[in-house]
This record gives C-alpha cells, sequence and structure tokens, in this order.
C-alpha cells in the first residue's frame, strides 16, 4: 500500500524503456503513482517545481526514483548529485536503472549518493522481474527517512 507521497518518479528518455518499466510495475502489482519524466531538466522540474511543475506541492516527494544516467539536456548523474544537494531530498531513494556497464558510472554514482546501481537485462522477462523487485522493495519493504523541512 503506497503511502500519501507514494509517486515514483521514473526518469527515462527511451519510450520503450519507459514502458517497459511502468509495465514491469504493473506487473508486480505496484499500485504507485507513476510520474515520467524524459530528460533529466524535466526530472529536476518536477522535484523542485520548477517549469511546467511551477505550484507542484513541493511538500509531496516521490516515495522512489528510478534513475537512467544517460540523458538529454542534464544527465542522471547530475539530476543525481543535485537531489543530494537538496536537504529535502538527500534521503529520498534513488535507484539508477541503466543499460551502462562501466565502473565509472557506478563509482560516480555511488560517490553522488545513489541507493543502488541496477543493469537493465536485454530480455524482457529478465528486466520486468528486476524492476518488479526493485518497485516492490523501496515502495513496500524499506522504510524511508524523511527530511524535515
Amino acid at each position: 500500500m503506497a503511502d500519501e507521497a507514494g509517486v515514483i518518479l521514473v526518469v527515462e528518455d527511451n519510450p520503450d524503456h519507459a514502458e517497459m518499466t511502468m509495465r514491469a510495475l504493473k506487473k508486480a502489482n505496484v499500485s504507485n503513482e507513476i510520474v515520467l519524466a524524459q530528460d533529466g531538466a524535466e526530472a529536476l522540474d518536477y522535484l523542485f517545481g520548477t517549469g511546467s511543475y511551477k505550484g507542484r506541492n513541493l511538500k509531496k516527494l516521490p516515495q522512489l526514483i528510478m534513475l537512467d544516467l544517460k540523458l538529454p539536456k542534464i544527465d542522471g548523474l547530475e539530476v543525481l548529485r543535485r537531489i543530494r544537494a537538496d536537504e529535502r531530498m538527500r534521503c529520498l531513494p534513488v535507484v539508477v536503472l541503466t543499460s551502462s556497464d562501466e565502473q565509472r558510472d557506478i563509482v560516480e554514482t555511488c560517490r553522488a549518493g545513489v541507493n543502488s546501481f541496477v543493469r537493465k537485462p536485454v530480455r524482457f522477462s529478465e528486466f520486468s522481474e528486476a524492476v518488479g523487485k526493485i518497485g516492490l522493495y523501496w515502495t513496500l519493504t524499506n522504510r524511508t527517512v524523511r527530511a524535515h523541512n
């Protein structure tokens, strides 16, 4: 059962990967509202209530952010750095879900404060299973510490 702030923010520029992620979450019975950001700039607009998200209630932070690294406009690593630099969002669970397997990406995201680094499996069945497990863990099992304003 999702809490009041139970949004999952999926940051993914590839429409096929975004659709597979959303289908996998539904298949795993993750009932949280999903907000899709198609690039890093849109993700930051959502999180900080700017651009097309101006006026959004900033007290309602996502319960989970699923973040691709290779994004247009602002890459995922920079999005992660900006999330961790903000006191309100410092404790938000961020899972990098990427096709990158480069050691440098793993090290840099760890240094920037990622909670988990998951390589996207090539086969849909494996991808679906991985995303479902991620969604269930971070929305049902994990207890997130929320920073106070």
